[in-house]
């Protein structure tokens, strides 16, 4: 099993954070991800517990199920398709800092299907989560100034 922990800040509060992890039309602002497209909408949410999102960046396209849903707080996915990896779970989870920011750490366990390729996925995706906890933590800082400002 496989590992990885990412960890960035936001100066912006869990209030603004959240959203952008929660609408996946936005990932493609913040992220690595070339496009986003909601194949099945969740059961009681639009992208709630159940819905499954199909992440594009050429050549591959990930299909994940949303699996765990805190508002505010955490969402938990699962990859169903588009690497070659088995049980790959993750879950974003925000908490508030004492200045007014979150801290976003974006954690994820996998096994690879191909012998020996387990720490290349490690490595690569490691980096591609940093990434993305990185760019979610600005891009949520920019929209916080932006409303400050206006």
């Amino acid at each position: 099993m496989h590992r990885i922990d990412a960890t960035a800040r936001s100066a912006a509060s869990p209030h603004v954070v959240f959203p952008l992890v929660a609408d996946g039309s936005t990932w493609p602002q913040w992220s690595g991800i070339g496009s986003f497209e909601l194949e099945r909408p969740g059961a009681s949410a639009r992208e709630g517990i159940g819905a499954i999102r199909a992440f594009r960046t050429w050549p591959v396209t990930s299909r994940e199920e949303i699996v765990e849903l805190v508002p505010g707080v955490r969402l938990g996915y699962a990859l169903l398709s588009g690497l070659p990896l088995r049980g790959y779970r993750a879950a974003v989870e925000l908490s508030p800092l004492d200045d007014g920011g979150t801290l976003i750490r974006w954690r994820s366990s996998f096994t690879a299907k191909i012998p020996g390729t387990g720490w290349f996925y490690r490595w690569f995706l490691g980096r591609f989560i940093q990434q993305c906890a990185d760019g979610l933590a600005a891009h949520a800082a920019r929209i916080a100034g932006q409303r400050a400002d206006a």
